[in-house]
C-alpha cells in the first residue's frame, strides 16, 4: 500500500505516522506562566538532538480537531523554562491522567497525584516521582505551521540533571536495566522497556566491519541466515580464519553425517551457525561456516 499524505485527512495522517514512528520517548513537561500557574503535560514528539551543547526538543502540536494550542506551549512562550521529567512504568497511569485537558490554571500535579519538587536553577517545579529530571532553558520555539497538527519545536538546553540513585550502577552511570522507560506508540499503545526485552548490538566504534558485500557468496546468499545474521557476521573487522583448536560436537556430527551430501551439509551448517548467531556467539558461528571451505 502506498499512501499520499496530501490525499488523506490530517487525523489519518497523524494516525499512520504515530503508529509507524514508534516507540517514542515521553517528555513529561512541567512549565509555568507569568502568573505562577503550573502546567504538567506529556509529549511523545520528543528526543535528544545534541550532547555538546546538550539539547533536547519536544513539540506541543496544535490540536488536529480544532487547531487550538496547548498550555505548555503558551507557558514556555511566557517563561522560557521547562523541566522534562522522564517517565517510567511506575508512573505511567498518573502521567496519562495528567494528559487530560484540564482548564488553564488547574494544577495537573494535584489532579494526577504527583509531588512538586523545587528545581535548582529554574522556576517550574520537578516531578518528585520521576527518576530522571532535566532542568532546561528554552532556546527557541519554532512553529512548523498554522493548521491543526502542526508542531511547535521547543528547543531546550539541558542545564542540570537529577538522577535517582536507585537506577545507578557501581560506576554511577545509569543502569539501562533499572530504568524501566515507558515509550509511546500509536493509539492507546505503550511499550515498557525492561530486562525482558533489552538486548545489545555491537557497534564498530574503533574498527570498520568488513561489510556484507565482503562475505563469501554462499553466506551472503544463504536461504537460512537472516539480514540480522549477515549484519553480525559482517561486523568483524577482518575475515576470520579457521581455528584448529575450535571444537564443537554438533559441527563434528554435521560433517560426519552429511559429508556425502554437500547441499544438505551446507544447509545444516547454516542452521547451526544461525543458532549460534541468535545466541550472540559470532566467533563460534564463523568457525562453523568456515568448516564448509
Amino acid at each position: 500500500m502506498i499512501i499520499n499524505l496530501q490525499d488523506i485527512k490530517p487525523a489519518d495522517v497523524q494516525n499512520y505516522l504515530q503508529h509507524a514512528i514508534a516507540p517514542r520517548p515521553i517528555c513529561f513537561a512541567s512549565t509555568i506562566d507569568k502568573a505562577g500557574n503550573v502546567n504538567l503535560s506529556p509529549f511523545s514528539f520528543f528526543n535528544l538532538f545534541s550532547s555538546n551543547p546538550p539539547v533536547v526538543i519536544f513539540s506541543p502540536a496544535r490540536r488536529v480537531r480544532d487547531n487550538t494550542t496547548k498550555h505548555s506551549l503558551e507557558n514556555v512562550l511566557e517563561v522560557p523554562e521547562v523541566v522534562i521529567n522522564l517517565v517510567d512504568y511506575d508512573m505511567v497511569q498518573q502521567m496519562s491522567l495528567a494528559s487530560c485537558e484540564f482548564p488553564k490554571g488547574m494544577n495537573e500535579f494535584i489532579k494526577a497525584g504527583f509531588t512538586e519538587e523545587r528545581a535548582t536553577l529554574i522556576t517550574p517545579p520537578m516531578v518528585k516521582e520521576s527518576k530522571i529530571k532535566l532542568e532546561c532553558k528554552v532556546l527557541e520555539v519554532k512553529p512548523l505551521g498554522t493548521e491543526g497538527g502542526a508542531g511547535n519545536l521547543v528547543i531546550c538546553e539541558v542545564l542540570c540533571m537529577h538522577i535517582d540513585e536507585s537506577i545507578l550502577d557501581t560506576d554511577n552511570k545509569i543502569d539501562q536495566a533499572k530504568m524501566h522507560h515507558v515509550a509511546r506508540l500509536g493509539g492507546d499503545w505503550y511499550a515498557k522497556i525492561d530486562e525482558s526485552n533489552l538486548f545489545k548490538v555491537a557497534k564498530p566504534n574503533t574498527q570498520l566491519g568488513i561489510g556484507v558485500d565482503a562475505l563469501p557468496e554462499s553466506i551472503r546468499k544463504s536461504k537460512v541466515l537472516t539480514g540480522n545474521n549477515l549484519g553480525q557476521l559482517a561486523n568483524v573487522h577482518e575475515m576470520p580464519f579457521v581455528d584448529p583448536a575450535f571444537h564443537d560436537d554438533k559441527l563434528k556430527n554435521i560433517i560426519q553425517y552429511f559429508s556425502l551430501n554437500p547441499d544438505e551439509m551446507d544447509k545444516e551448517l547454516h542452521c547451526h551457525a544461525k543458532e549460534l548467531l541468535d545466541a550472540g556467539k559470532v566467533n563460534e558461528a564463523w568457525q562453523v561456516l568456515l568448516a564448509d571451505y
